[in-house]
């Protein structure tokens, strides 16, 4: 597969088969790849949660906030399709203080894994609209500064990327498809 075919099939995925667990090795595997992506300074500063157990992710999922243009349509993830297993990308504040200044970071980490989850046949989406207490909630140390929150696992939606015509809102049709509109290359460009 060449690489934009890659980038266009990482989607945020919103819905999941639950009869498809993502197995911890996985998981690490998806870190590893995280673990070699630039950092300003080199300074390392993240740190990755993993979480694949119904028991760790019924923590970690009403913490969460999906698809907020879409949320008075549809409850996302509908239910009997969440997601599998979750990353929480940690900025330690040990390393980096100001958790913020790690934002550069944190993106091109999550892009990242969600790339190498695409290369796998996986799916996922990058929350950031989560409850702040979820490293508490996990008991983790409070140097560990949650981030960012990735959902994975094995999407069964479709998603059908489109060229923006008005309006570069997501939306659903009747059938439950996920249309997302992107700006056209032409509109980009600007020299």
């Amino acid at each position: 597969m060449d690489f934009l075919s890659l980038v266009k099939k990482s989607r945020s995925f919103r819905s999941f088969d639950e009869s498809k667990p993502v197995s911890r090795q996985t998981l690490e595997s998806l870190v590893e790849c995280a673990r070699f992506a630039p950092t300003g300074v080199n300074l390392q500063e993240m740190k990755f949660f993993l979480s694949n157990t119904p028991e760790t992710n019924s923590i970690i999922q009403p913490m969460t906030r999906w698809a907020g243009k879409i949320k008075d349509q549809y409850t996302l993830p509908p239910k009997g399709h969440m997601p599998t297993a979750f990353i929480i990308i940690l900025v330690d504040t040990s390393i980096m203080p100001d958790p913020d200044k790690a934002k550069t970071d944190v993106g091109i980490a999550a892009q990242t894994i969600l790339l190498a989850a695409s290369s796998i046949n996986l799916g996922g989406c990058m929350i950031g609209s989560f409850d702040k207490t979820v490293s508490k909630a996990l008991s983790l140390p409070e140097h560990l500064s949650a981030a960012l929150v990735i959902a994975l696992g094995t999407p069964d939606e479709r998603i059908i990327l489109e060229d923006k015509v008005d309006s570069v809102d997501y939306y659903r049709d009747e059938a439950g498809v996920h249309h997302v509109p992107k700006r056209t290359k032409d509109e980009l460009i600007v020299g």
